[in-house]
């Protein structure tokens, strides 16, 4: 499924609570395939089943600045978690959305090697500050986030949707 001869992939195996080996990396816009694609747009429809998705080869043309991990188990994508970074006055900054562990996989650290993997790819490139975003009825993952040392902002985010 995976193109395992390229270098570029930061594969990074992780024992987590099962004897099952999981694996950390990075998709890039040449990994792409349709088995892929599929497993990516089914776990993303766990965590918003009613939102239009964008193909992952627009996500991860090289002129976006976007860093998608993925977690896998004996070939399957069970969790993803993107980070864009960007450059402002305030900063270099990272904001990190559509952090989706599949149900079945919850509970195992997967969201927590997901988000280490983006927080050393965060360090490296020296961005300032990382945010990001969750809605407040997921408390696991709110959890997750003060326990890797999030802090709520006081501050409010505001929409402009599209008509």
């Amino acid at each position: 499924m995976f193109n395992h001869a390229t270098n570029h992939i930061l594969d990074v195996v992780c024992n987590l609570k099962k004897p099952n080996r999981m694996k950390i990396g990075i998709l890039k816009e040449e990994d792409l395939n349709s088995i892929l694609q599929n497993q990516v747009s089914e776990l993303f429809e766990q965590l918003s089943p009613n939102k239009k998705q964008i193909e992952l080869n627009k996500i991860l043309e090289s002129k976006n600045q976007i860093t998608l991990a993925y977690c896998t188990e004996n070939d399957k994508i069970i969790g993803i978690a993107s980070m864009c970074n960007y450059r402002v006055i305030s900063g270099n900054k990272g904001w990190i959305e559509d952090v989706v562990v599949d149900k079945n996989a919850r509970g195992k650290g997967v969201g927590r090697k997901l988000i280490e993997k983006l927080l050393e790819i965060a360090k490296q490139k020296e961005l300032s500050e990382v945010l990001l975003f969750t809605e407040d009825h997921r408390i696991p993952a709110i959890n997750l986030y003060n326990k890797l040392d999030f802090q709520q902002k006081e501050s409010r985010i505001f929409t402009l949707k599209k008509k």
